[in-house]
């Protein structure tokens, strides 16, 4: 088992007038007072190029970073009461799913906003790429899209160091939906000391079942909508050691001691080719993993219902409170 990881923070905490304040990483490596408006600042490989912080809760943040070849964008989603107290918070890393239309701001569109009204976490939800799955490809022809290193080592600290957070192990979850949810079942288990809680609402757990049917997906979406006939594992060879290193079924014992929830649909639109073909991959895949935690001893949450491949708020929520619970106390 790995040991549990601990980020340095780069932020300093300081004392002024009854609040805590924090002290960002400013341009060229200097750091500089953020002032009473707790500004962020650049740092870990991320300049941020755009940003809006004049909202109470949702602050907005777009990046140059060496990771991808286009600025991605986030939004960071604060608790009520973040800025009249200096408490710190458990953070949830929150992954969108995969397709021409989804990016850093599908969660808000969706009322994430009202999902999480009078809880007490940060949410922060990055792009990922229209089909980038969370990965580091085997190929590009479009510039760098090195998502997994733009999330795990620059995203991650960054936050950390901008904003009052546990900055541990028991401090942070990762959810997501379909590719998002597949993103969120990989990190928890390759980078084991960074998440205490994983969900995959309608996310893929098994990439060898069905001839691989999935690792087939991840590359011909990739090719088509982020990498420009490049691929995310390889063709028409995987990388076999990425694939086994990136497949939740594979990697059981790095979910020991984390909570696990999956949601999947039972009855796909059968009208819908793509709903259709999604979801029942999805079902049989989460099945397939369940079967390997419960032989491995592991406990884990579940919900099959009815219907196929979209987000269902009142499964978010209830899976929300299970994160809270797990997580360190603000």
């Amino acid at each position: 088992m790995l040991s549990t990881h601990r980020p340095t923070r780069r932020g300093v905490l300081r004392a002024a007038a009854g609040l805590t304040t924090m002290t960002a990483l400013g341009a060229g490596g200097v750091l500089a007072s953020a002032g009473a408006a707790h500004a962020a600042g650049d740092g870990f490989g991320l300049r941020i190029v755009d940003r809006d912080e004049s909202d109470g809760r949702m602050w907005y943040y777009r990046f140059a970073t060496d990771a991808i070849g286009w600025n991605p964008g986030v939004n960071v989603l604060l608790p009520d009461g973040y800025h009249t107290g200096g408490r710190r918070y458990p953070v949830l890393y929150l992954f969108h799913g995969g397709g021409l239309d989804q990016d850093f701001i599908t969660f808000d569109r969706m009322g994430i906003r009202d999902w999480t009204a009078g809880k007490p976490v940060i949410v922060v939800m990055p792009d990922g790429g229209h089909a980038g799955w969370y990965s580091n490809p085997v190929s590009s022809n479009a510039g760098p899209r090195n998502w997994e290193t733009f999330h795990i080592s620059q995203l991650l600290p960054w936050i950390d160091a901008n904003f009052r957070t546990h900055a541990e192990y028991d401090g942070r979850a990762v959810s997501g939906f379909s590719m998002g949810g597949f993103g969120a079942l990989k990190y928890a288990a390759k980078y084991y000391g960074h998440f205490a809680s994983v969900s995959a609402h309608s996310g893929p757990a098994s990439l060898r079942r069905d001839a691989g049917l999935v690792t087939h997906w991840a590359n011909l979406s990739s090719a088509a909508a982020d990498l420009a006939g490049g691929t995310v594992y390889g063709a028409p060879l995987w990388d076999e050691a990425r694939v086994s290193a990136d497949n939740p079924v594979e990697r059981v014992e790095s979910y020991r001691n984390k909570r696990v929830f999956l949601v999947a649909g039972t009855s796909p639109d059968p009208v819908n080719w793509f709903d259709t073909v999604n979801e029942t991959q999805v079902l049989a895949g989460q099945r397939e993993f369940r079967s390997v935690l419960g032989a491995a001893g592991i406990p884990h949450e579940w919900r099959e219902v009815p219907g196929g491949h979209f987000v269902r708020p009142d499964l978010f929520r209830q899976d929300l409170d299970g994160i809270i619970g797990r997580l360190r106390k603000a």
